[in-house]
């Protein structure tokens, strides 16, 4: 900073000029404007001092600056001009500048007098506090210290918080400021300003740090639900239960649930919430500088609904409708409110009743409960329709085991609600009180009911008149399509046995010609009940052991009925006789060729053929049957399966259903006979033949009776066996056919007499 002051000349009392310069700085004293002096003398004049001081002397051509000046700073000269440099606060004071002036031969002195002013800058502020940590409540004072600067120092405060902007603490303008009593809003950085008329400079900022807490806990849940009592969350739920009491230091913070610590730290998850986490839950807060606690308590309520959903129900009420919605269960109730096809019903928390006016109500009209509950994002419905039941009741009877009670059963099925059934007697008045769709009534099993009459009532609330049944209590009453029957053996035949009347419905048996209960399946019974009707069929109907009489018995708890049917099994007429025309061997015996004829009059359905192995007296061999189910037009069979070493006796019996005619006569087959003589053959070739084969078939049949001829049967026996055997003549062939006399009807002929005359036919074949 350079000063120049320019004086005119005048007396050594003329008014100093104040000059003003700053300490390191630099001022000139200008010494007058008049022409170059010839010489100046520059002089100092400390404050508080009367004695000037020489500083520097000039000629114009040279200068010299006192050793002592160096004082007020780096002193040079400029023309007569004074130069002070560097400048230092011992330049405070007056200076005075003398110059010597020739002028028309004279010379005269200028004075010029100078109070210099050297300000000095203020230095860096510091920010200085009583107590750097101070408690909350006491006195902290703060002191913006200034090592130097010029008079008058202007201060300033500015205040900012750990988190928010600076502030200037308005009307603070001291160097001290005393804050009494301290609390956490002046908690923060500090810095304080000074400044003069040379410069302004500010402090580092100083931090204080006020020491409080901790407040009362403020506990937060996420997500956010409030009760009257504290919080609630969802079942199966993410809870954070957070906590945060101010402190300075931060407060260490502790959880208890029902007085049982379960988390350290400010915040407490809950991954699922279940209703086992209901309960009381505090947070305890430290503040370890202090040493001192506090804590809240708030109360956390798990809510869950109801299970399921809500149930709907009607009753029937005299003229009206009562609706029911339940919806039990949940933490809290759930609230629930009827609609119904005429407006908004009725609301009530758990359980919900309506009563309806039935009047006018259309058929299928639909009621809706709706319920809801803070856990569930939607309502949740029920809903019931009222529809009356179809038809009208249904009266029957049944009676108890043993017969001992009768039960009147009255049902009405369907219908929301369902109808209400009451029996009535007689008499119109009420037996027993009301029930829902089904109505039983027991009466004790008494005589003195038959023919009493009994109604049953339904009541339903869109039905109008009431629709009712009867019936009337009677003992059993049978009727049997024919009292007399008859069939012919082997038939099948059904007895009909139907139930006019009984209430309570009557049993229907059947009992055979021995008065016990007919059994099906045994001796070819079959029993089919249809509807009230009980038939009894007979397979294969057999007058021993089916004819009689049978009977149908009906029972009740009120008394029995029965009715008698005679069945007459009749056997099938006699076929006719049947008589052998002509039983013949096939070639090589294995095979016969049989005719028959019918003699009289009869009816006949088919013949049946019986063979047995020929052989005389009590050793012949059982009747088999050869062929069966011939047809009754048949008159012919060949019959094959024959041994040729056998000889064998055929019989004939005609059939007329399941009824066997007498058996034809028993006779045994004979060869065929011959149709023609080689020519080669002369008549006494054909004579030895015939006597030889003769002779042959003689002794032949005595071996085969030894009866008639013992002697000579007991000789030829072993040749009869031989020739057998060998079955042909060599060179010409003879069989015999003996015919036996025919037996009487009936009669075995392997029963015949050996005593009895024997007709011996000799039929001879001869083969070249």
């Amino acid at each position: 900073m350079s000063l120049v002051a320019t004086l005119s000349p005048g007396q050594p009392d003329e008014e100093a000029v104040s000059i003003q310069g700053v300490r390191g700085g630099s001022v000139e004293l200008a010494c007058g404007s008049q022409p170059t002096p010839l010489v100046v003398f520059w002089s100092f004049t400390p404050l508080g001092s009367l004695i000037p001081r020489p500083v520097a002397v000039t000629n114009g051509a040279e200068f010299k600056v006192e050793a002592g000046a160096s004082a007020l700073g780096t002193v040079s000269l400029r023309n007569s001009s004074l130069v002070l440099g560097e400048l230092r606060e011992g330049a405070r004071g007056h200076f005075l500048c003398q110059a010597l002036h020739g002028a028309g031969g004279q010379l005269h002195t200028a004075y010029s007098h100078f109070s210099l002013i050297v300000l000095v800058p203020v230095s860096k502020p510091q920010v200085r506090l009583s107590e750097s940590s101070p408690v909350e409540g006491t006195s902290v004072l703060a002191t913006c210290a200034v090592r130097e600067g010029t008079e008058p120092v202007i201060f300033a405060w500015q205040h900012q918080a750990p988190r928010g902007p600076g502030e200037a603490l308005v009307g603070v303008t001291e160097r001290r400021f005393q804050l009494d009593p301290v609390n956490r809003t002046h908690l923060g950085w500090y810095v304080c300003s000074a400044h003069n008329a040379v410069n302004r400079l500010s402090s580092d900022r100083a931090f204080l740090d006020v020491i409080y807490g901790p407040d009362n806990p403020v506990i937060t849940m996420e997500p956010l639900g409030f009760t009257e009592e504290g919080f609630w969350a969802s079942e199966k739920e993410e809870v954070t239960l957070s906590c945060l009491a101010a402190s300075n230091p931060p407060s260490h913070y502790a959880w208890f649930r029902d007085h049982t610590q379960v988390h350290t730290g400010p915040t407490y998850t809950i991954a699922s919430a279940s209703r086992a986490h209901t309960g009381l839950y505090i947070c305890l807060a430290h503040n370890s500088r202090l040493d001192t606690r506090t804590q809240t308590a708030v109360q956390l309520t798990i809510y869950y609904p109801p299970e399921g959903q809500p149930s709907c129900a009607v009753f029937p009420t005299s003229g009206a409708v009562t609706l029911v919605c339940s919806w039990p269960g949940g933490l809290p109730t759930a609230q629930l409110q009827w609609e119904g096809p005429q407006g908004s019903g009725p609301t009530a928390f758990s359980n919900v009743t309506w009563s309806h006016t039935a009047t006018q109500l259309p058929n299928r009209s639909i009621f809706t409960c709706t319920g809801q509950h803070p856990v569930l994002a939607l309502p949740t419905l029920c809903s019931i329709t009222l529809w009356e039941p179809l038809w009208s009741p249904a009266c029957w009877t049944m009676a108890t085991t043993g017969d001992r009670f009768i039960m009147l059963n009255c049902e009405w099925p369907g219908g929301e609600p369902p109808a209400l059934l009451s029996w009535l007697d007689g008499q119109q008045q009420p037996l027993g009180g009301s029930t829902s769709s089904l109505a039983v009534h027991l009466l004790q099993a008494q005589e003195d009911l038959a023919g009493q009459e009994f109604t049953c009532r339904g009541t339903h609330p869109l039905r109008v008149p009431d629709p009712s049944c009867w019936l009337q209590l009677e003992a059993p009453q049978l009727a049997v399509a024919e009292p007399q029957v008859s069939v012919l053996e082997g038939e099948e035949v059904w007895l009909e046995c139907a139930l006019l009347g009984g209430m309570p419905p009557a049993q229907l048996l059947w009992l055979g010609p021995q008065r016990q209960p007919v059994e099906p399946g045994t001796s070819r019974f079959m029993l089919h009940p249809e509807g009230s009707q009980l038939r009894l069929g007979i397979r294969g109907a057999d007058p021993a052991h089916h004819s009689g009489t049978y009977q149908c018995v009906a029972h009740n708890a009120l008394g029995n009925g029965s009715q008698s049917v005679l069945l007459e099994v009749l056997r099938y007429p006699a076929p006719p006789n049947v008589t052998i025309s002509r039983l013949t061997y096939g070639r090589h015996r294995r095979e016969v060729q049989l005719h028959w004829a019918i003699k009289g009059p009869g009816n006949l359905t088919g013949f049946l053929v019986q063979r047995r192995a020929s052989v005389p007296g009590p050793g012949a061999g059982a009747w088999e049957t050869a062929a069966g189910d011939i047809e009754p037009e048949s008159r012919t069979r060949r019959l094959g399966g024959l041994d040729p070493g056998v000889l064998y006796a055929f019989r004939v019996l005609a059939l007329n259903h399941h009824t066997t005619g007498h058996p034809s006569e028993v006779k045994t087959p004979a060869e065929p006979p011959i149709s023609a003589y080689p020519a080669v053959l002369g008549a006494a070739g054909t004579g030895m033949v015939v006597a030889a084969v003769a002779s042959l078939l003689v002794f032949q049949y005595a071996a085969r009776h030894p009866e008639t001829f013992p002697r000579l049967g007991r000789l030829l026996a072993p040749m009869e066996q031989s020739h057998q055997h060998r079955g042909s003549m060599e060179g010409c062939g003879a069989q015999a056919g003996i015919e036996t006399p025919s037996t009487i009807p009936g009669s075995d002929p392997a029963q015949e007499s050996p005593d009895t005359p024997v007709n011996v036919t000799i039929t001879v074949t001869a083969t070249p």
